[in-house]
Formats: structure tokens, C-alpha cells, sequence
């Protein structure tokens, strides 16, 4: 087996860098370093902490432009969105920041006896194994929280986008985080998975699919580590009977074909009511149809190539399995000819349980649209599934579809006449197979904590 990966772009499909692949005694070491680096800065106090997080969000937006080429280059994102993606890295470090002191400042409580203090305590190193498709927001979300609560953190970045994963690593060191605070350890999965038994490896954050993303919870649960798992969707996107039709077809287009339809908190299933269905099918193809696919540097372009080869012959299966169980082509669906790894905007509809479009997650810019008898019916279908990690309603009565989403729709986040798919001051996170735990807002920086009990007792 070659110990070597190759990063490629996606839209040339030209060979961009080679990387050696780091052993598993290479990654242990750098396991040690990394907890020999926690026993000092988890005495640091809070205040040193976050200047050094302020410190980063410079260094992030003064490194923009090398960072926006690296995710054009490396998985194909559209420029702009690549800009997109910085800003908010840099705002996660600023929130983190504002909020740091008053969440982790010890707390006193009165106790029968006596008087309580409750503190949050770093616990050690974190590993995150972390995906491809939002190279830089994806880690930073996780270690700059962790790195202000007091941890340490060895990252393992998809292969794919290894420039990016050296550059986070010297992004850190640039803003002056203390050597191994932070560490991006080129390795491969069967690496990472063995890393979990380490002794030094307290807590594991996993982004990617749930079938991996279960593995890796059981592997973490059988030592009694904690993960926390933000896993794939299949969001659905409600169009109620008294929506407003033309906002619902923008933004479930935008919603469905954002980073080249390779998001997992994006719109994928669009539930329309049959008074609806027909005024919305319309729109919505002519509206995917109209869309411009091409480089991703190209300010005119709407669509990049997928990140991967595989994954588009992967995403392309599922759409033929989908159309040979009873699904009908509306527009697109097929592989088109020619350099770079592109696929069209598509829809299918007569999409039914049984069928990928239905039960699975599509990871890339295919929708699936279906039928609804009413509201009710509508809700129903959204829930029919494994997934849980975010949802859209669209309707003129915002009070009644507020009700919908709090009380009956069975994800972690939902969208209602619009789409925001992460924001730093709101928690970010999903349930059922979407996983578990919560990222953002004040909530991910207790994760990996030791939420601890100091009781004095009264003097007698």
C-alpha cells in the first residue's frame, strides 16, 4: 500500500501536490506532544486564551486570498462561497471570544452544608476527524473552541484537501498558539480509528457520514470517550399550502446547489402540497435549469465540479437506482462530457420510500422533489426519515409554521422562509442518525469539559 496521497483539482483534474502519509507510531507521537503541550496550557489562564483566538481571526483574514484558492483549487467551491466560508472562521473566533470568560467562569452554589463550586475544567486531547467539503469552517469550528476551553487538538483532514490541512496548522502557529496546541496530522482513516484507543485522546469530534460516524462512536464508547457527531441529512423543505411560491423557489435552489449541492445541512428532499405542486415544479426546473455550471474562479459561475471523481460516479448511482425503482427525470441526471468532475443541476420527482432520493443522503446538486396531500401529509414525509440534522417550512402564517418546527419537526435546526445554514451565536447540530451534541453558540465550548463539584463544607 503506497504511502503517499495525491491531492487533485477537481475542475482541471490536473495532480496539484503529493503528501506523505504519516504512520501510526508517527501519529502517536504527535498524540504525546500534543498532551505534553495540554499539561501547560490548561493553566493558562481564559484572558491569554482568547487573545490568542482574536489573534487568529486576523491572521485568518489576512491569509483570505490563500485560503480561498486552496478551496477552489483543492475541492472545487466556488470562489465566492470560499470567501463566505473565511468570514464566518472568523467570526466563530470572534463569538468565541465575547462569550469565553462569562461560559466557563466557575459558578457557586449553595448546598445543604455548605457552599458549591462548580468549574469547567479542560480534559485532554481532542481528536477531530473532519471532511472535505468546508476544509477550513469544519476545523475551525471545533478546535478554536476547544483550544479556548483549555484542551489540545490533533486533527485528521480528508485527503483530498492535505494544502488545507497544513495550512490550518500554520495558521495557529502564525496567530502564536503554543507548538502542538494545535496539530494537522496527515493520516489516513484506518490511522485516525486507532487513535481513539491512545490513553492521551480524551474526547473524539467526527464530521461526515453516519455509517462512519457510528464506527467511530463505537470505537470511542468502548474506552467510555465522549464523541460528539455531526453526521449527514436529507434535509426536507416544506411548502405549505398558503407559502409564498416564488420565495420558496429561490430559496430552495440556492439551499439545494450551495458549495455544488455538498453540504449536509442543506435543502435535499422539497415536500410541496398538491395545490402547490404543479406552480412550484415549474419554477424550480426552470429555475435549476437556468443555472450556470462551470470554474469555480468564474464569478459568473453558480455550480463547480464535485470535489471527486468517486463521488460523482457515486452520487450518479444513486440517482440511476433512484430512476430504475420509479423515479421520474424532470431535468439534468445525467453525467455530461468533458474535463472536470461535474454534474448538473437535477431534479427527480415520483420520488418514493426505497429509493437513495428518498431514504439517503444525495451529496451533490440533485433534488428530490415530492408530492404531499396537505400540511399535515407534508410534515409527515419530512419526518419519514433516518436523518434529523436541519429542515425548511414555507408559509405566509409565520406563528403556525414556528409551531411546526418547534413542536413537530424532528431535526436539530429549521429554517423557515429562508435558509441560513450555520451562524456562530446559534447551535449547530442535529439528531436521530444526524448525531448528537451541539457546535456553536456558547455550546460547544462545554463538549469536552469536566463540569466539576467543589463542595466546602461549613465551618462547625
Amino acid at each position: 500500500m503506497s504511502n503517499s496521497i495525491q491531492t487533485i483539482n477537481p475542475f482541471t483534474e490536473q495532480t496539484l501536490n503529493e503528501y506523505n502519509l504519516m504512520d501510526l507510531q508517527g501519529a502517536e507521537n504527535a498524540v504525546n506532544k500534543s498532551n505534553d503541550c495540554f499539561a501547560e496550557w490548561k493553566l493558562v489562564p481564559v484572558k491569554q486564551r482568547i487573545k490568542l483566538a482574536n489573534a487568529l481571526a486576523e491572521v485568518i483574514e489576512k491569509n483570505r486570498d490563500e485560503l480561498v484558492q486552496l478551496m477552489v483549487s483543492e475541492m472545487g467551491k466556488v470562489k465566492s462561497q470560499g470567501e463566505s466560508e473565511v468570514t464566518l472562521c472568523a467570526n466563530i473566533c470572534k463569538y468565541t471570544v465575547n462569550i469565553a470568560e462569562q461560559a466557563l467562569a466557575n459558578e457557586t452554589r449553595e448546598y445543604e452544608g455548605g457552599k458549591a463550586i462548580i468549574s469547567y475544567q479542560p480534559i485532554g486531547v481532542i481528536l477531530g476527524i473532519q471532511p472535505w467539503n468546508f476544509p477550513l469552517y469544519q476545523v475551525i469550528r471545533y478546535s478554536i473552541t476547544n483550544l479556548i476551553a483549555g484542551n489540545t487538538t490533533v486533527m485528521k483532514h480528508a485527503s483530498n484537501v492535505f494544502g488545507m490541512a497544513e495550512k490550518i496548522q500554520s495558521l495557529y502557529e502564525e496567530a502564536g498558539f503554543p507548538k502542538n496546541a494545535y496539530q494537522s496530522l496527515l493520516i489516513d482513516g484506518k490511522t485516525a480509528s486507532a487513535l481513539i484507543s491512545h490513553q492521551a485522546i480524551k474526547g473524539v469530534t467526527f464530521t461526515g457520514s453516519d455509517k462512519v460516524g457510528k464506527k467511530v462512536a463505537e470505537e470511542a464508547a468502548k474506552r467510555s470517550k465522549k464523541t460528539v457527531l455531526e453526521l449527514g441529512s436529507n434535509d426536507a423543505y416544506i411548502v405549505l399550502d398558503d407559502a409564498d411560491i416564488q420565495l420558496a423557489i429561490e430559496t430552495c435552489v440556492l439551499g439545494r446547489v450551495v458549495n455544488n449541492g455538498q453540504t449536509c445541512v442543506s435543502a435535499k428532499r422539497f415536500i410541496v402540497t398538491e395545490s402547490n405542486y404543479d406552480k412550484f415544479k415549474d419554477g424550480f426546473t426552470k429555475a435549476m435549469s437556468q443555472l450556470k455550471t462551470g470554474d469555480p474562479e468564474a464569478e459568473d459561475t453558480d455550480i463547480g465540479p464535485m470535489a471527486r471523481k468517486d463521488l460523482r460516479e457515486k452520487l450518479h448511482q444513486q440517482v440511476t437506482e433512484s430512476i430504475e425503482n420509479g423515479a421520474s427525470v424532470v431535468c439534468g441526471c445525467e453525467i455530461p462530457e468533458g474535463k472536470g468532475y461535474f454534474y448538473p443541476a437535477s431534479i427527480l420527482e415520483n420520488v418514493t420510500p426505497g429509493m437513495p432520493a428518498y431514504d439517503d443522503e444525495l451529496f451533490g446538486p440533485v433534488a428530490s422533489l415530492i408530492k404531499a396531500k396537505d400540511n399535515e401529509d407534508a410534515m409527515r414525509i419530512a419526518n419519514d426519515s433516518r436523518y434529523g440534522l436541519g429542515g425548511g417550512i414555507f408559509s405566509k402564517d409565520e406563528d403556525k409554521a414556528t409551531e411546526l418546527a418547534i413542536k413537530h419537526f424532528d431535526t436539530g435546526m429549521v429554517n423557515i422562509n429562508g435558509i441560513a445554514l450555520s451562524q456562530p451565536n446559534l447551535p449547530f447540530g442535529g439528531v436521530k442518525s444526524s448525531g448528537y451534541g451541539r457546535e456553536h453558540g456558547g455550546f460547544g465550548i462545554k463538549e469536552f469539559v469536566n463540569i466539576k463539584s467543589v463542595m466546602v463544607a461549613k465551618n462547625s
